[in-house]
């Protein structure tokens, strides 16, 4: 008897946080089907974006492919790029599923379908968060409602669709949430609502009142920031101009309401998380689903005086929150502390699906980390290169390309723009200082550290081109 093939789900949540659900230490969100996904299955503890803003890494999900070999490095156009993606569901059909992509695709600003999906619902650029307008397989139609709901409901739909038992499926449901919604108006400035951009469903409007989300330890002012980081000095005094610091100051950056705002509107994504579980048991299909839950990139609170952003190496806006459920191979309750990344998607999808991943993927499939139930496992990466190339969208930010690389115990930051000699770079020992606030960069004592992490950086920087 021939061996029945996963379904795959993919569910990917818009700039949240590694800690922003129950099960990954967030202290008053309720997320309990989340949660539920991580206890019959895996929470890798330390899941990581290679470029953490959004079309970059959304790429690198599908590609399974660091940001410089597929080639969408920033948020800026690039749709006729992300045509051609060796999207792993371009290999899916070809292995005989069916596959389908609900909400948001941000690689290219048009909602228009891209290759690899029978299915395609989306929508251009971030969206509405109130009656948007969405793109059905090539055709735009309005909706009215709340978007978290209705997307939803068009995965549930798709979901229950009757369907031949023989060919399994896979869904890559991306939510709006929890990033906020900004209207562009003609004269170029952003119309930002009292709540930062945050819209939260009417019937969630009170929840988490007066909840508290304790500071991490590096919560800091930006001039105690470049004490320790003086690549940062310029970056901080500039702004942006006037316009740019007027934006920065409506979005809440950092504040307890914006973090309850975020956790408001991540209760309509459990909700749908919940009603998905139900449906999939109800077919009798849970079971034989793959289910991945994750984010396209982090986020801060305020640590390191940032905010709002994700886009720099700190572990706020590198880690992801990462869980897998498939029983037929991950042990329930299971924790994963080795490092892995969003491009292992992709292959271990593949392999699932009785597929050989092509060479021209450089992430790894997780089935051994699955088999090794939390334990090490021999031969497994020991570290990653984080990379990023500043944004002429992002005023305040020109400048501030960077390579980084993150071992077990070290991080290194290069400041390609500002080298000097390296002097502006950061060194970090995550296990002394895991909140990253003492730059060991000009250590005597962390020299040899340094040169490896160096000399790490190249051959990474090399294997990430493809070269």
């Amino acid at each position: 008897m021939k061996k029945k093939r996963p379904n795959f789900l993919v569910i990917l949540i818009d700039d949240l946080r590694f800690d922003e659900f129950g099960a990954g230490g967030h202290p008053y969100m309720r997320t309990p089907h989340i949660d539920r996904l991580a206890a019959e299955g895996a929470l890798f503890e330390r899941a990581f974006h290679t470029t953490p803003i959004c079309s970059p890494n959304r790429a690198s999900i599908v590609t399974g492919q660091y940001a410089s070999r597929h080639g969408i490095i920033d948020n800026v156009a690039r749709g006729a790029m992300s045509h051609r993606l060796p999207n792993y569901h371009l290999a899916l059909q070809q292995l005989g599923y069916e596959t389908a992509h609900i909400g948001k695709w941000h690689m290219g600003n048009d909602g228009m379908p891209r290759p690899g999906y029978d299915h395609w619902i989306s929508y251009d650029g971030h969206g509405r968060i109130r009656n948007p307008r969405l793109n059905h397989g090539g055709q735009y139609r309005e909706h009215t409602g709340y978007i978290t709901d209705i997307m939803n409901g068009l995965a549930l739909q798709w979901l229950d669709r009757p369907r031949d038992a023989k060919k399994p499926w896979s869904l890559f449901f991306a939510h709006k949430a929890v990033h906020p919604d900004a209207e562009q108006l003609a004269d170029g400035t952003l119309n930002i609502s009292a709540q930062g951009g945050y819209i939260v469903a009417d019937r969630h409007q009170h929840l988490y009142r007066d909840a508290h989300f304790p500071p991490r330890p590096n919560v800091m002012s930006p001039a105690d920031v470049v004490k320790s980081k003086p690549a940062w000095a310029d970056a901080f005094a500039l702004k942006g101009g006037e316009q740019a610091q007027a934006v920065l100051q409506a979005l809440l950056a950092g504040t307890q309401e914006e973090i309850r705002l975020r956790a408001r509107m991540m209760a309509p994504v459990d909700e749908g998380v919940g009603r998905i579980l139900e449906l999939l048991e109800r077919r009798a299909e849970l079971d034989d689903t793959c289910i991945v839950f994750l984010g396209d990139n982090g986020y801060f609170f305020g640590e390191h005086g940032l905010g709002p952003e994700r886009r720099f190496a700190y572990e706020e806006g590198i880690r992801s929150p990462f869980v897998v459920r498939y029983p037929r191979q991950v042990k329930a309750g299971s924790r994963i502390a080795q490092l892995v990344l969003c491009q292992d998607i992709a292959p271990t999808l593949l392999q699932l699906a009785g597929g050989k991943p092509g060479g021209h993927i450089q992430g790894r499939a997780l089935q051994p980390l699955f088999t090794a139930a939390g334990r090490r496992v021999a031969g497994w990466r020991q570290s990653i290169l984080i990379e990023y190339w500043a944004e002429q969208a992002m005023p305040w930010l020109v400048g501030m390309t960077y390579k980084a690389v993150r071992t077990d115990r070290y991080k290194y930051i290069r400041w390609i723009n500002r080298a000097r000699d390296g002097e502006l770079d950061e060194l970090y020992d995550l296990q002394e200082d895991p909140y990253e606030i003492h730059n060991r960069i000009r250590s005597r004592a962390m020299a040899t550290v340094k040169a490896r992490m160096q000399r790490q950086m190249r051959g990474l920087v090399v294997e990430a081109l493809g070269l």
